[in-house]
């Protein structure tokens, strides 16, 4: 088989697992839509901030934004998988762009027990971000830490505490995907109490 066939094949393949992959959305759901919460300013030199001593993105290289189509009503409708957006409307070759952009050297093995960086979404797609590049940066470290004390993984365990409680109206959907754009370190010690009581990944317990 020539390489241009090979690459046409590869091609029909990503296009069809694509078209899947958006087809298993419930109704209403565009996985392509996408309102962001600020405008981009920087596209380049971007640099984590701090806070609580974990990592904050770069709000002029990644203001976060939402899917308008996920809402209250399609959270808690149960259907809604975050499968069904992934990749669709940014793929994970030009998400994996933003390394450069935050002027970080890409991990040669991040998987598994290695895996030290996790291209994140900001306002996370269970809660209705979108997977836009503006909502998207290579959250990474810290250095020497075990998987479960990854800073990304911290932040699973934010946003599944922030999610069951969308679901359970004890937040408004707007108020949790403004307030992890803005700062999801400070859902930090409130999520580790509700996971400590409640079967839900993260703080150690996720993969």
């Amino acid at each position: 088989m020539d390489v241009i066939r090979l690459t046409h094949i590869i091609a029909l393949s990503l296009a069809w697992a694509a078209q899947a992959s958006a087809a298993a959305c419930p109704a209403g759901v565009d996985p392509k839509s996408s309102t962001p919460l600020a405008a981009v300013s920087s596209s380049s030199g971007c640099a984590a901030k701090t806070s609580h001593g974990f990592l904050l993105p770069d709000p002029a290289c990644t203001p976060g934004a939402i899917n308008p189509t996920v809402d209250l009503a399609i959270l808690q409708g149960g259907k809604f998988k975050t499968g069904c957006d992934r990749n669709v409307a940014t793929s994970a070759a030009k998400k994996a762009t933003t390394y450069a952009i935050y002027t970080i050297k890409k991990p040669t093995k991040n998987t598994g027990l290695t895996q030290s960086c996790e291209l994140d979404h900001l306002v996370s797609l269970e809660l209705g971000g979108a997977d836009t590049l503006d909502n998207i940066w290579p959250q990474c470290g810290p250095p020497g830490a075990k998987l479960a004390k990854r800073y990304f993984k911290i932040k699973d365990g934010v946003e599944n505490y922030l999610a069951a409680k969308v679901k359970a109206g004890g937040i408004s959907l707007k108020d949790a995907q403004q307030g992890i754009a803005a700062d999801w370190t400070q859902y930090i010690a409130e999520a580790a109490a509700y996971g400590s009581t409640h079967a839900m990944t993260g703080f150690g317990s996720d993969q």
